[in-house]
């Protein structure tokens, strides 16, 4: 995603780089937002944590689950910001910044993906990626009241 198309800051400030989709399949016309803990390649990864961000370099191949997504034509919208290493339960990262909360702008997003929640009330991606073994991102309503 562009910097300057990201007004609710969930997505990394990478140079965007373009990603192969295929044109045809289950889930063409679908976007997706991978949080920044998965490989994707053209991409580094950060962990939300600079000092892996420093020794990640660039990907030369996209994690499983969304090399799959492409290969059924979803297109990659970006990736988005996770709190640091996955560790918080309230979705802020001193390091990359807080994505705003789509559904209640005064609150924190919540939860480790925090990037990867605010789609779904601003309306800009129709899918999201982002489940971490922890399970927070699934248990914890990120954008709720």
């Amino acid at each position: 995603m562009s910097p300057h198309k990201d007004t609710a800051k969930a997505f990394m400030p990478y140079p965007a780089t373009a990603v192969a989709h295929a044109s045809q399949g289950p889930l063409s016309g679908l976007t997706f937002g991978v949080k920044d803990l998965y490989d994707v390649a053209g991409y580094p990864t950060s962990g939300g944590q600079p000092f892996l961000l420093a020794l990640s370099g660039i990907k030369q191949r996209h994690a499983k689950v969304v090399q799959q997504l492409l290969d059924n034509g979803a297109a990659f919208a970006g990736k988005t910001i996770t709190d640091e290493l996955a560790f918080s339960m309230n979705g802020q990262n001193a390091h990359f910044g807080n994505p705003i909360n789509g559904a209640a702008p005064e609150r924190i997003t919540g939860g480790s993906s925090s990037g990867s929640a605010w789609p779904f009330p601003m309306a800009c991606a129709t899918s999201r990626w982002a489940p971490t073994p922890e399970g927070r991102c699934v248990r914890l309503p990120t954008t709720a009241g």
